[in-house]
């Protein structure tokens, strides 16, 4: 005996499995949106991260490079420039960014370059301290190598 799927049969599968995606999708956004606050360490935003996101923002930073992933891949991940540039040390991190912003464009021939945004040095801090900041949310070991 052949079973043939009646209209009604086929309204019931469309309507079930619709309730079925719509469940599981609230549910996997409830458990995202409970998560989010262990895995941002959003309690240790300060000013000068506050700061150095608007910087990163306003010079469009995320044109060329990714962050945790996101963003151009023109140019390298800074999601892990803390422990790759800074050894993870605040003061040398810093140093090393006032000395590479200031540097920009380098005249390497066949590189990218990298403009020159005019940054004052408490700006510079400030972008650093959000790449800092950056550098200690639980990215679940993205990128999988320092390099980015």
């Amino acid at each position: 005996m052949t079973e043939r799927i009646t209209k009604d049969m086929a309204r019931n599968i469309y309507f079930g499995g619709g309730l079925f995606a719509i469940l599981v999708f609230a549910g996997l956004t409830f458990d995202s949106v409970h998560r989010i606050p262990k895995l941002s360490h959003e309690d240790k935003i300060t000013k000068s991260v506050v700061e150095g996101k608007k910087i990163w923002e306003d010079n469009d930073c995320v044109g060329c490079h990714t962050l945790l992933g996101e963003g151009a891949y023109y140019a390298p991940e800074l999601g892990n420039a803390f422990q790759r540039l800074g050894g993870g040390d605040k003061e040398a991190f810093r140093s090393y960014m006032q000395g590479w912003m200031a540097a920009q464009p380098l005249n390497i021939p066949n590189r990218r370059k990298m403009p020159q945004f005019h940054l004052t040095p408490k700006q510079v801090n400030s972008l650093a301290d959000f790449l800092i900041w950056m550098s200690k949310v639980n990215d679940q070991e993205w990128p999988p190598n320092i390099q980015g």
